[in-house]
């Protein structure tokens, strides 16, 4: 527990996160585990597509498509996938284990590891309403821990940040 004096001194941060594909959801969860680790406040608020990766049985997927950066050390080179490709069936999914065989080589943190850590390090996670009703998710389907607001609730916590993240 931080004692006044740390809290007179702390940073914080506050995240909203939009998207839910693999690769938009490890940079959120990388950030807020490492601020949470430097002692940082941090917050993530989580809303339309990015709330999913708050349910229980975490099943993000990989897209190709609309993703030109997107090259893969391959041949002793880097290959991008041209987006027709993408559009082919079982692409997403073949690239997306690709993705994670790559990143479990490289010794990258598993996604659900990264999001444990956030639990374990006490960051705030906040579930929008708004899109839970609008997508029928009910709190049994989210992992622990998490609160229920809107967007005022965000916007409260922002308003007091140091750092505010649009990832």
């Amino acid at each position: 527990m931080l004692d006044a004096a740390q809290l007179e001194n702390s940073k914080s941060m506050s995240i909203i996160v939009t998207k839910g594909s693999l690769d938009w959801a490890y940079p959120p969860f990388i950030l807020a585990s490492t601020a949470a680790s430097m002692d940082l406040e941090v917050t993530m608020f989580f809303t339309f597509y990015g709330l999913p990766l708050l349910k229980k049985e975490m099943n993000p997927k990989f897209t190709t498509v609309g993703n030109a950066a997107m090259e893969m050390p391959m041949m002793g080179t880097h290959i991008a996938m041209p987006n027709i490709v993408g559009v082919l069936p079982g692409v997403g999914a073949m690239a997306g284990t690709m993705m994670k065989n790559l990143m479990a080589k490289k010794g990258v943190a598993p996604l659900e590891d990264l999001r444990e850590a956030c639990v374990e390090l006490d960051v705030r996670m906040i579930a929008c309403q708004m899109t839970m009703d609008l997508f029928e998710y009910s709190p049994e389907d989210m992992i622990d821990g998490i609160e229920l607001g809107g967007a005022a609730t965000y916007i409260e916590t922002a308003s007091k940040s140091d750092i505010n993240l649009f990832i």
